[in-house]
C-alpha cells in the first residue's frame, strides 16, 4: 500500500542506449542514480533528465500503466525462467516525448512547479558526444583528407577556438606546434577527455566541420 510520502518521478537517459529513457520512482533520485551507475557492465552513466516531485510512493506505476495504455509497444519486457513476462521500467521513446507527459499530467493537475528539467552537466554531454563517436567509428571507414579534397600543406581548425591550427602533412597525419599526430590524438589532448574521440567532429576547414564534409562527399 502506498504512503504519503514525498517522493519524485523521474527520467534518466543514458547513451548506453539512446533509444530508451528510464522512468521511476525514487525519493532521493541522486542516491538512486548513484546506486545505478555502481554497475561496471555499463560503458556509460544514467544522467537525470527531468524530475517530477509527488506526495504518494509508486506513483510510477500510474504513469507506467497510462503510456502502456497509449501505447504497450514502448516498455521493455522479457520471458523469466517461470515463463512469466517481466516487464521493465524502460521505455523506448525519445526523452523528450517522456517529458511532454510529465509536463501534460503537470499542466491538468496545475503542479508544473514541481516538474523539472535538468539542466545537462558537462559529464553528461561528453559521455553523450562519445557514445555517438563510437557508434559512428563503427560505421564508418577511416577519415582521408584526399576524400574530402583538403590537400597536404594546408590548414585545418579546432572548432571550440579556431585561433589553434594543425596542418595536414599527408592523407591521415597533421602537425601541431612541431609534432606530428592524427586528428584523434590532438581532439583529446585539446579537449582533455580520456577516452579516444572522433576527431573529424572537432575540426573544420574553411569554416566547415570535418565529418560534415566527409558527408558531403559519401552522398554524391
Amino acid at each position: 500500500m502506498s504512503e504519503n510520502k514525498k517522493g519524485y518521478i523521474y527520467i534518466l537517459t543514458n547513451p548506453s542506449f539512446k533509444e530508451f529513457v528510464k522512468i521511476g520512482y525514487a525519493h532521493d533520485v541522486n542516491q538512486r542514480l548513484k546506486q545505478l551507475n555502481r554497475s561496471e557492465a555499463l560503458p556509460y552513466a544514467f544522467h537525470i533528465y527531468a524530475t517530477y516531485e509527488v506526495n504518494t510512493e509508486l506513483t510510477d506505476i500510474d504513469l507506467h500503466n497510462l503510456i502502456d495504455t497509449l501505447n504497450p509497444n514502448l516498455r521493455t519486457r522479457e520471458q523469466s525462467e517461470n515463463g512469466k513476462t517481466r516487464v521493465r521500467e524502460f521505455f523506448q521513446m525519445s526523452k523528450e516525448d517522456a517529458y511532454s507527459i510529465l509536463d501534460s499530467i503537470a499542466k491538468i493537475t496545475g503542479t508544473s512547479d514541481r516538474l523539472k528539467l535538468n539542466d545537462k552537466d558537462k559529464a553528461a554531454l561528453q559521455d553523450e558526444k562519445s557514445a555517438e563517436e563510437v557508434r559512428e567509428n563503427a560505421r564508418r571507414s577511416n577519415f582521408c583528407f584526399s576524400q574530402v579534397g583538403i590537400k597536404v600543406g594546408e590548414m585545418i581548425q579546432f572548432i571550440e577556438d579556431p585561433s589553434i591550427q594543425a596542418k595536414v602533412i599527408d592523407d591521415r597525419r597533421i602537425e601541431y606546434d612541431g609534432i606530428t599526430t592524427s586528428l584523434s590524438a590532438l581532439a583529446q589532448q585539446l579537449t582533455g577527455a580520456n577516452h579516444p574521440l572522433q576527431g573529424t567532429l572537432y575540426f573544420s576547414y574553411n569554416g566547415e566541420q570535418l565529418n560534415d564534409l566527409r558527408l558531403k562527399c559519401e552522398n554524391h
